[in-house]
């Protein structure tokens, strides 16, 4: 059986299916060792190269993808190795190809999701799907009325404007107080990066939700849950209507 190349390319996790589409017409991907071409069809016989990297053919074999719920704690990168030797997001996962779904800085825990569909992972990633992510923050600084207004309204960073969708008190005293933040986008050290623009630091970030996901209490740092089936064809469907 053959599967149209740019649709194994998106389901490896290599981007959204549009984006391998473009990827095979500048010629960065080669079959058998020869330039593919659109439309091309291929097949678990076939050796797939892109950008001179051997690719294995991701197993199709499940229709239904799986969403694996992680509590990343501080001092894990999000990357399969580090030359540093520094722990990474995937050595406690269960045997099995995972695709993380965004990435949480060094210094950042809480929720990440990770799929074994590249082309569900690029979808929950994508800009376009808007898709919710709530943290939970601890700022160090003065934080009054009209700082809050500026960022729900929106505040020109050096990648371009962005903005807090919800800002709500979270609790403490003194100089360190709670907030939680929703943003709808997940570009690099957002949250982080909106406070800074104010003049105030994050001591503490946690990430609590991703869309209608949220942290488990009971799930501690370094464990992981699978999402229910059910939960994930949910989600599939809704993006799909979006």
């Amino acid at each position: 059986m053959t599967e149209k190349l740019h649709k194994v390319l998106a389901r490896a996790g290599l981007g959204s299916r549009r984006a391998m589409e473009r990827l095979i017409s500048e010629g960065r991907v080669w079959v058998d060792g020869q330039p593919a071409h659109l439309g091309m069809r291929v097949g678990t016989t076939h050796e797939i190269q892109v950008d001179g990297q051997a690719l294995s053919f991701p197993d199709a074999t499940s229709a239904q993808p799986h969403l694996l719920l992680y509590h990343k704690p501080v001092g894990e990168i999000c990357s399969r190795a580090d030359p540093g030797g520094r722990p990474t997001v995937f050595d406690p996962l269960p045997e099995g190809r995972w695709i993380s779904v965004g990435r949480l800085d060094l210094n950042t825990s809480g929720l990440l999701l990770f799929s074994d569909d590249g082309e569900l992972a690029n979808q929950l990633m994508h800009p376009r799907s808007g898709i919710e992510r709530e943290y939970s923050v601890r700022v160090l600084g003065e934080v009054d009325a009209a700082m809050r207004e500026r960022l729900l309204r929106g505040v020109q960073l050096e990648d371009g404007p962005a903005r807090f969708q919800a800002i709500q008190p979270g609790g403490g005293s003194g100089a360190n107080r709670w907030y939680r933040v929703v943003t709808g986008e997940g570009r690099n050290r957002l949250v982080r990066r909106l406070w800074e623009s104010q003049g105030v630091q994050v001591s503490r970030l946690v990430r609590i939700r991703f869309g209608s996901i949220r942290l488990p209490r009971e799930l501690a740092a370094g464990q992981w849950r699978m999402l229910e089936d059910s939960l994930v064809a949910e989600i599939q469907a809704q993006l799909t209507r979006d």
